[in-house]
């Protein structure tokens, strides 16, 4: 489905709360606070949005809401962080590139970055009339796992997908492992978070067992919560799309047939591999006052600030190494291991 169609039914859905807006690039290094505290550099690669609180321990304790004092994102109220792995190009010579990442539809101007989700309901469900808990000071969680490689283990894990673009507005097919032709507008990666919280674990030792799926189908399906995990809290998504148009040429592609030369920062060419990290830190309770208030993509109830503004938010690199240009390796990855 096209956003157009979505804002144009908007128009006359009566409309609760879904908040879609852009965030731009905060970072991109090699710092995970969730999975690598206080490691520099962590094993892989992240880009990073959000407010500028991030760094390499991030203290549960500490209210990132309230200390920090910019975010890249559209609702100024929002200063959680949000990442993901980052995209690399592999030409046939074995150097690789990273792949810039470009806003999303409404977004133009933003640099680089994802748009972010905030759903009652799945996007089909145009009315939104769920009611949703929205998530506490010091909760964070991971969806997607980084080692895994085949479509049997990424099936763990539903609605982690990729869309090939003809155009911006693309939204099908999705696929669960990388397009496997070139992409005319890029790659748009999809990642969607459980909806249901054991209402009591702000976090779990593998960020994870706190949350969980409906007990059949998707958030999109209305399917109850299990009862080990009774609590519905929002459906969180990001899109993030890659712009892989420069590297379209397939003269540069792999000579193999039916191989692609997408390759996630952490050494995966399937795809199967690509996850996403939260950390909450949205200012006061401005999150549930949207989730409780009539907000379609818009939210009058929250702050918003400038494109311009939310470019100007980064925090300062604590890795130092080159991420950009045509390197041998991706950072943190040997030669060989990239060639394997």
């Amino acid at each position: 489905m096209h956003w157009n169609s979505l804002t144009a039914l908007a128009l006359v859905a009566p409309a609760s709360a879904l908040l879609r807006f852009g965030c731009s690039q905060l970072v991109v290094e090699r710092v995970d606070p969730l999975v690598n505290p206080g490691v520099s550099p962590s094993p892989h690669l992240h880009q990073i949005i959000g407010g500028n609180a991030f760094q390499l321990n991030m203290d549960p304790k500490v209210d990132i809401g309230e200390t920090a004092t910019c975010t890249t994102c559209q609702f100024s109220e929002d200063f959680s962080n949000y990442w993901t792995a980052v995209l690399f190009f592999q030409h046939r010579n074995g150097s690789v590139h990273r792949v810039p990442q470009i806003p999303n539809a409404g977004f133009e101007g933003s640099a680089g970055g994802m748009t972010v989700y905030y759903m009652q309901d799945g996007l089909a469900n145009y009315a939104q009339t769920s009611k949703v808990t929205a998530f506490k000071q010091g909760f964070r969680m991971l969806v997607g796992e980084a080692s895994y490689r085949t479509k049997a283990e990424a099936k763990r894990f539903r609605q982690i997908t990729y869309t090939c673009l003809e155009n911006i507005g693309t939204r099908f097919p999705e696929t669960m492992d990388f397009p496997k032709k070139p992409c005319k507008a890029g790659i748009m990666a999809n990642v969607r978070f459980p909806t249901c919280w054991d209402g009591k674990n702000l976090d779990s030792p593998d960020h994870m067992s706190h949350m969980a799926y409906p007990e059949q189908g998707t958030f999109e399906s209305g399917g109850p919560c299990p009862a080990s995990h009774p609590v519905r809290v929002p459906q969180l998504m990001y899109e993030t799309i890659w712009d892989t148009s420069a590297f379209n040429d397939q003269s540069m592609w792999p000579e193999e047939e039916g191989k692609q030369p997408f390759v996630w920062s952490m050494g995966d060419k399937t795809g199967f591999g690509s996850h996403g990290d939260y950390v909450f830190g949205w200012k006061g309770d401005s999150l549930q006052r949207a989730m409780d208030s009539p907000c379609y993509v818009n939210c009058p109830t929250l702050k918003t600030q400038s494109i311009a503004t939310q470019n100007k938010c980064s925090v300062p690199k604590v890795v130092t190494e080159e991420v950009d240009g045509w390197l041998d390796a991706i950072p943190g990855l040997m030669p060989a291991e990239k060639k394997a």
